[in-house]
């Protein structure tokens, strides 16, 4: 059985090839039946088809050869004909079971494959129904900068449609609560939050949730927002800092301006591509990043290819030009919106051969298979084309860094590849290839990479081929096989005035095919030029440079190891012109393709198809629809007439059959090739209710990462209207389609986004309605995910010179028959009055004619026959009306101010009225008019302008109350005209005026000694605050006075006021310097006054600044103990209690108290805790605030610290508590006492101490025992006294007293002196007698110490108390009374200076006493002490 249906098949194919010779003369017939558009001959359809453009790749139609037969063939013809007659009918029967049988097994197909669909589109329903919320694509982190954009996206699925909502740290984000600063976009499932001009703050955990009645689903993520370093504060997660790499660049605006076109390079020069740009912002340390690529292929900076970018430019310098350098360019800029390029091809001629007739050069050296000992060396072969053919080649090698050249090869090899031995291990060397033929030897290439001998890598694909018994050369399997097959049919269309667009079939028998070498001659010479030096790998190409109007003919030959095929046969000849030479179209289009049903109501089908690739040249302007019973050979023409659309209902037709149908294109060319023949159709009317497919499935802006997909809506509707669409998709070749859009739109475009950059997708539309979802459309095309190198976006602009709105577009590429066809909202907008659509060149222009809120929308452009050119920009009310108001300033001129009419007081009281303008020409007028009334330049008033600043200036000398009005200034530049104005009245006159006044004063006052700089303080390193001046104008004779409070203040340096500046010192500032500081400079000249109040606001930023240099200096918190309690002290370079300084324990404030004072000195400031406990313990801070920072010192006085410090307060209060309590004299006893002989002398004085001390005399350090002659008394454990009645010389000496208790004593001593009557009163010594003196009195007197000048006596243990009697250092002057009295028993002496107050010496001080100081402290009582003497 499968013999006889392959024999079956053999037979079939040979009637349908009858068939269809038979058909083409139908055809033939029907073209010139219908007119020009099918008029065309056997001979004019070989024209075409050798005229044919790209197009041509499709299958040819061809017309059958019987056609062009002799007699003798027609003769033959009939003679088998006749022959062959008798079977004919049986096998035509055969056939008609065959095609009834195949229908049948067609219409079981159709029936499986239906039932297929509904059972998984029921199962498709059934998992939709149900489905959780699921994220396809999460939240991801986000690390930025502060005050950029954070856009968080993801991507949610699930059945019904969940709903998303977004928190911030859990807390629900509104964007009505902060607006303008979240944004929340849902589109096509694809959920976001924008957060603009992030904070710090800013910084959180993310989340969107996701929400369905079957459940949530929870996606989270962290955005840190840093703070750039040196900012107002410190980021919000320290160490973590964003790193400005590589995404600076891709922020700018870059716009290319000028580009490189096509050029030609000669092999040995230099060449430069370059592109001129405008980057915004422009930045001279951040270019664009900008990519060079060489045949898609990225290219790095080297010596053989210098890159640079700035300034404006991105340049590609290629210094020493090979034909390695030949190939397409691009140079792709990294922009803010994505990347932007451009192409073009750079062509590089073979240079000046050496020898005549010599070929050109090998290329692409590159070395392969690196061993240990050998290389394996391969190249490209050069183009030949008038130059006899190549016999092979030579190898040469050179050390790296060397340029000593040695030949590897002895012969020539044949092959395009050669392995070089005798390497060594280690030896890095360069290699470079020669051709040779019989008229000498090429230029050397370019030498390859540099490579180093190592073990072998690739051995395992490599095979030993001995040659001439020498040595065994390593060649790959697959290079075994030779030079390749003859390309095919090579035809050449119209391309530009200057190119030809060259296309041919490709080699049947590649055989590791390099590429394609093209060549060209004019018609008539036998002279070829190659096209490209460099093989070139697809199978059309666009040979640029051809002179216009000459005519052309093509060849190709294929390149592979082993060297160049056969040529191609000769393309038909071509003039160079554009593709609609003359108007009269050069080529057909190509076949249509893409045959659909749309709906069939079991009599007529209504097709539609796609548009040819290829136009041919101009536009399709009819299609022709054929159609045959799928059982049947013969075709029928379904149309007479041309179709102009891509959608037509055939009639006629019988249910139930199956049809095949297929199309033609036409144009002013001539009607193209056929579609092939579409998959049978069955006739049989829809009866569903959901609607039939969309169709005619179209793309436009496509983009690397989104693109719009459009479609029509479907013939059959069903039961009910369509609502909206789905659209689905799926990477190409695989049949996973997944649903774009959730919920159906209902208009027939959608954008895609989210695409891979790079990825081929293809898409499918459903039509719903309230009956469900209909069939799907047929597959779209596959669409690439990149866009077209140089791709714009439209430009929405007002016309400079007419103020017209329009939308702009530059095609990145285009052809002689491309037009521009703009619509709204992906709506053709046809001749809409209120918009005008033009072009020129290769830039289209859509301009509003009265733009309103009814032109809002989304406007796109398509450029036809290019390769998808697209774009699209949406019109926004905002924008609308910005560029209303343009259009309105450039439709009513006017002269463009930088700055509005406006007045200055100068010097010497004048007043400037000025304005300036943007731009002023030469011709440019203006008029000042005040108070309704022109004035001009004259007396008291001068204007003048300068055209070059655009500055108009009035300057007023006089200005008084007359001058108070309505300033106005009109100014007219061709056709621009402006008036600006300023009213001067009320206070705002007042004010100017006083300020004229002033400055005229000020003017006058700066003719004599004056202050440049009135008085303002300072505050040196020392805490010393200066109040300091700066004079002008002074001479030697100017006199400079400091006063305060209206008093002059007199410094020890009179102030210099000729050094140009003047201070006035306060040390120890504090509250009592306050007041009004006044400093005044005069001479003959004048006088001049500046005041200074030191109070409020000004005493505070002094001390602020004096606690700023405190705070700075201070040091460390120190302890120190006291009887009182634990005192915490800081040092600094002055302190005073005006200062803002705040005492803490534990982060709480102090306030001073009985249990904790406060307090300091100049140097210091003090905190203090009395009777010190537990509670106290902790850490303790000062905080010293300048007004805008807080200095602060901290102790912890806890644990081992305060332990130690509270050991050493408790003997400290137990040491006051004894020198408090001790025994001690407190007053009564002098220094020295003179007495005259046989006279009663009586030391009285009176003791403390508690307990009550003890109290014994001496004299010369010997006890004192009370007597008759001596008597010593203690009453009432206060008052002590020695009595020595009739004294003698005896009695002179050092009498002593020593008071003491438990606690300790004091011990004090008196220097009694007896001389005899009538002897001179000897000088007091210290220590000796002196010589008596006559006395009113018996009892002597001591003198009393107020009129003797006392030093200072050692200081006392208790500040408190006053030291009781002077120093006995201190000499006593002649008494009043000489003579004591001995009824004065306690002499009257009390020193007036306390113990800490410096007393001077006596200017007559005596010898110094051998015994100690008169009041000391009594050393530690014994026995002899215990007990105070009973007088007897």
């Amino acid at each position: 059985m499968a013999s006889k249906v392959v024999y079956k098949k053999k037979a079939v194919s040979h009637v349908s090839t009858d068939y269809r010779s038979l058909h083409s003369k139908h055809v033939v017939k029907r073209q010139q039946a219908v007119g020009y558009l099918r008029k065309s001959t056997c001979n004019s359809v070989s024209q075409v088809k050798a005229q044919a453009t790209e197009a041509m790749a499709e299958p040819a139609y061809t017309v059958p050869e019987f056609r062009q037969r002799s007699t003798e063939e027609v003769e033959e013809y009939q003679r088998v004909s006749t022959h062959v007659g008798k079977g004919l009918a049986a096998i035509q029967e055969e056939l008609h079971r065959m095609r009834m049988a195949t229908k049948a097994q067609v219409d079981n197909l159709a029936i499986k494959r239906e039932v297929q669909e509904r059972m998984s589109r029921k199962v498709d329903l059934y998992e939709e129904g149900n489905k959780l919320p699921d994220f396809l694509v999460a939240l991801r982190p986000h690390t930025v900068w502060e005050k950029t954009p954070v856009k968080l996206y993801c991507t949610v699925h699930g059945h019904p449609r969940p709903i998303v909502s977004w928190f911030k740290d859990g807390v629900p984000v509104n964007p009505l609560n902060a607006p303008g600063k979240y944004k929340i976009e849902s589109k096509y499932g694809v959920h976001g939050l924008i957060i603009s001009r992030s904070a710090v703050s800013d910084t959180a955990e993310y989340s969107a949730v996701a929400s369905n009645p079957f459940g949530t689903a929870t996606s989270k993520a962290t955005v840190t927002v840093k703070r750039p370093a040196g900012g107002a504060g410190e980021s919000c997660q320290l160490g973590l800092v964003p790193r400005l790499t590589q995404m600076h660049p891709s922020k700018l605006e870059v716009t290319l301006l000028e580009r490189f076109s096509v050029s030609f390079g000669v092999e040995g020069g230099s060449i430069s591509l370059a592109c001129s740009m405008v980057v915004v912002p422009d930045l001279p340390n951040l270019p664009p990043l900008a990519h060079w690529y060489r045949d898609d292929h990225l290219m790095k900076a080297g010596p053989l290819a210098e890159m640079t970018v700035g300034g404006g430019l991105a340049r590609l310098n290629l210094p020493r030009l090979a034909k390695d350098d030949e190939g397409l360019y691009t140079l792709r800029i990294y922009t803010k919106e994505g990347t932007t390029e451009h192409s073009a091809y750079l062509f590089v001629q073979d240079a000046v051969p050496s020898v005549a007739g010599a070929p050109g050069a090998p290329m692409s050296v590159k070395v392969f298979d690196i061993n240990m000992d050998f290389a394996l060396v391969s190249w490209k072969p050069p183009n030949t084309t008038n130059e006899a053919a190549v016999s092979g080649y030579f190898v040469d090698r050179c050390e790296a860094g060397s340029d000593h050249w040695v030949q590897c090869n002895d012969t020539p090899v044949k092959v395009c590849k050669y392995p070089v031995t005798g390497l060594t291990l280690g030896q890095a060397v360069h290699f470079r290839v020669r051709a040779v033929n019989s008229a000498g030897i090429s230029r050397p290439s370019r030498r390859s990479q540099k490579v180093t001998a190592a073990d072998p890598a690739e051995s395992e694909r490599l095979q030993v081929v001995n040659i001439r018994g020498h040595y065994d050369i390593l060649i790959r399997d697959d290079d075994l096989e030779g030079v390749p097959s003859t390309p095919g049919q090579v035809v050449a269309t119209r391309n530009t005035k200057s190119s030809v667009f060259v296309q041919w079939e490709a080699s049947k028998v590649p055989n590791n095919l390099l590429g394609y070498y093209i060549d060209a001659r004019p018609a008539g010479s036998k002279l070829w030029q190659p096209c490209n030096h460099k093989p070139f790998r697809h199978t059309r190409f666009v040979v640029h440079g051809l002179v216009p109007g000459e005519t052309y003919v093509f060849r190709v030959q294929a390149v592979n190891l082993f060297g160049l095929s056969e040529e191609s046969q000769e393309s038909s000849p071509i003039a160079v012109e554009p593709a609609l030479g003359r108007g009269v179209e050069y080529a057909s289009p190509s076949a249509p393709f893409g045959i659909t049903l749309l709906s069939c109501n079991g009599s007529s089908m209504t097709l539609a198809w796609k548009s040819p690739k290829h136009c041919g040249g101009s536009h399709v302007n009819a299609y022709y629809v054929d159609r045959r019973n799928a059982d049947k050979l013969q075709w029928k023409e379904v149309n007479v007439s041309a179709i102009k659309e891509r959608v037509y209902t055939v009639e006629g037709l019988t249910e139930g059959n199956f049809y095949e149908f297929k199309v033609q294109a036409g144009n002013m060319a001539g009607v193209g090739v056929p579609s092939e023949a579409s998959k049978p159709m069955k006739c049989e009317a829809w009866t569903m209710a959901e609607p039939g497919p969309a169709f005619d499935l179209s793309f436009s802006e496509v983009r690397s990462d989104s693109l719009v997909i459009l479609w029509k809506a479907p013939v059959y509707t069903g039961a009910s209207a369509v609502t909206g669409y789905l659209v689905e998709m799926a990477k190409k070749g695989s049949s996973d389609f997944t649903a774009v859009n959730q919920d159906a739109v209902s208009h027939r475009y959608l954008q895609v986004g989210g695409l891979e950059a790079g990825e081929t997708y293809v898409f499918r539309v459903r039509s719903v309605n309230a009956d469900g979802v209909g069939k799907a459309s047929q597959v779209s095309e596959p669409i690439l995910a990149k866009a077209l190198p140089g791709t714009q976006e439209i430009v929405c602009g007002v016309d400079e010179q007419t103020g017209d709105i329009f939308l702009s577009l530059e095609a990145c590429e285009i052809s002689e028959t491309s037009q521009f066809v703009w619509s709204k909202n992906y709506k053709g907008i046809g001749d809409c009055p209120r918009l005008s659509a033009s072009a020129d060149g290769r830039t289209s222009r859509l301009t509003f004619t009265s733009p309103d809120k009814d032109d809002l929308g989304r406007y796109s452009v398509v450029v036809t026959d290019t390769d998808g050119v697209s774009a699209s920009h949406t019109l926004t009310e905002d924008a609308l009306n910005t560029m209303l108001e343009l259009s309105h300033a450039i439709r009513n001129p006017i002269v463009p101010l930088k700055h509005g009419l406006n007045y200055e007081i100068l010097e010497k009281g004048h007043v400037r009225f000025w304005l300036q303008a943007t731009k002023l020409s030469a011709a440019a007028s203006y008029r000042f008019i005040v108070n309704d009334k022109e004035v001009t330049s004259g007396e008291g008033q001068k204007i003048s302008h300068d055209a070059k600043t655009g500055v108009i200036q009035m300057t007023v000398e006089h200005f008084t109350r007359a001058n108070e009005g309505t300033y106005t200034v009109q100014i007219h530049d061709g056709k621009a005209k402006n008036q600006t104005s300023l009213v001067l009245v009320g206070d705002v006159f007042k004010a100017a005026l006083t300020e004229a006044e002033f400055q005229r004063k000020e003017h006058l006052r700066k003719l004599g000694p004056h202050f440049s700089e009135y008085l303002y303080f300072t505050v040196a390193e020392d805490c010393t605050v200066l109040l300091a001046c700066k004079v002008a104008n002074v001479k030697k004779e100017t006199k400079f006075t400091w006063y305060k409070e209206d008093e002059e203040i007199v410094l020890e340096t009179a102030p210099n006021a000729m050094s140009g500046s003047v201070a006035l010192p306060i040390p120890q500032f504090s509250r009592k310097d306050q007041g009004v500081y006044k400093a005044t400079l005069s001479d003959d000249k004048g006088k001049d006054t500046s005041l200074f109040e030191v109070s409020g606001q000004v005493f505070d930023d002094i001390i602020n600044a004096i606690a700023k240099i405190a705070g700075t200096s201070a040091s460390e918190l120190v302890l120190q103990c006291t009887p009182e309690g634990i005192r915490l002290q800081c040092y600094m370079t002055y302190y005073t209690e005006e200062m803002k300084t705040v005492w803490k324990h534990r982060d709480s404030k102090i306030a001073s108290s009985e249990k904790m004072r406060i307090g300091g000195t100049a140097e210091m400031a003090w905190m203090q805790i009395c009777d010190p406990s537990d509670k106290e313990k902790g850490q303790y801070t000062i905080e010293i605030s300048d007004g805008v920072n807080v200095y602060a010192r901290s102790f912890d006085l806890s644990g081992q610290a305060y332990t130690d410090a509270y050991e050493e307060y408790l003997r400290l209060k137990a040491a006051a508590f004894a020198e408090k309590n001790r025994g001690r004299v407190v007053g009564g006893l002098p220094d020295v006492v003179t007495i005259m002989e046989h006279k009663s002398l009586s030391l009285t004085c009176t003791v403390w101490g508690e307990p009550t001390p003890e109290v014994t005399w001496f004299k010369n350090e010997q006890e004192v025992a009370s007597c008759e002659h001596t008597k010593v008394t203690f009453e009432g454990g206060k008052f002590a006294s020695l009595v020595i009645t009739q004294v003698t010389s005896d009695d002179s000496g050092k009498y002593s007293i020593n008071v003491r208790n438990k606690y300790g004593g004091e011990f004090v001593e008196i220097t009694v002196s007896v001389y005899r009557h009538g002897e001179p009163i000897p000088e007091p010594k210290l220590g000796q007698p002196k010589t008596a003196a006559p006395a009113a009195s018996k009892t002597s007197t001591p003198v009393p110490p107020s009129k003797t000048p006392t030093p200072t006596p050692p200081k006392s243990q208790t500040p408190s108390m006053k030291s009781p009697t002077p120093s006995m250092k201190s000499p006593t002057p002649s008494m009043k009374s000489p003579t004591p009295s001995m009824k004065s028993p306690t002499p009257s002496m009390k020193s007036p200076t306390p113990a800490s107050t410096p007393v001077p010496k006596s200017p007559t001080p005596g010898p110094k006493s051998p015994t100690p100081t008169r009041s000391v402290k009594s050393p530690t009582p014994t026995s002899r002490f215990l007990k105070s003497p009973t007088p007897k």
